[in-house]
């Protein structure tokens, strides 16, 4: 079993992060995951976002390949989140379905308020990898620890794009509702 964690800080507050985080695919910074699917959602007694997603991505692998070691070319990880709006606590919990009699992914993602400094949001990544059953076991958790690294990466960029795209957003809804009370206004006062 291989671990990785990573620790990253959004110069956002945790409603603008979790607000992009849910909107987080698609995005052109990890084109890899082609869909994802509520399976269940509801709020709890407390108050709290209770989420099941199925996520379904595409590693590129080419056709023979993907034939050849006995897989789909989509392959599917379960996610369960909470949202906790109280605490201010959004945690993810994904684990790999396709080749999980294989490698053993499990990945968990806490998104808090920032401890010192409500304006931002601090992200904490952990991810337990287990390969069995296969020759060279700790090489190839190696690698997929090495290629979740990266993907941690791309994922903050894609918050990023996310939030820029969430003020673009704003921006464009408050000029369309200037230009409406800018027309509005004038026609009342004339009465």
């Amino acid at each position: 079993m291989r671990i990785w964690n990573s620790e990253y800080t959004f110069n956002h507050n945790w409603d603008t992060v979790v607000t992009a985080s849910w909107r987080k695919y698609p995005n052109p910074h990890n084109t890899s995951v082609v869909g994802l699917d509520v399976i269940d959602r509801s709020v709890d007694n407390e108050g709290k976002l209770r989420s099941h997603r199925l996520m379904s991505t595409s590693w590129g692998i080419p056709h023979w390949v993907a034939k050849f070691i006995g897989i789909q070319e989509v392959c599917y990880a379960s996610e369960h989140s909470i949202v906790d709006p109280k605490s201010k606590t959004f945690t993810l919990k994904t684990r790999n379905v396709t080749l999980a009699n294989i490698i053993t992914i499990n990945e968990e993602l806490v998104y808090i308020q920032h401890p010192s400094d409500p304006s931002k949001t601090l992200l904490r990544q952990e991810a337990a990898v287990t390969v069995s059953g296969l020759p060279l076991c700790n090489k190839l958790e190696q690698m997929v620890t090495d290629a979740m690294s990266s993907n941690a990466c791309k994922g903050r960029q894609a918050i990023e794009h996310v939030i820029d795209k969430l003020k673009k957003e704003a921006r464009d809804f408050s000029l369309e509702a200037q230009k409406c009370m800018d027309n509005v206004l004038p026609k009342a006062n004339s009465l």
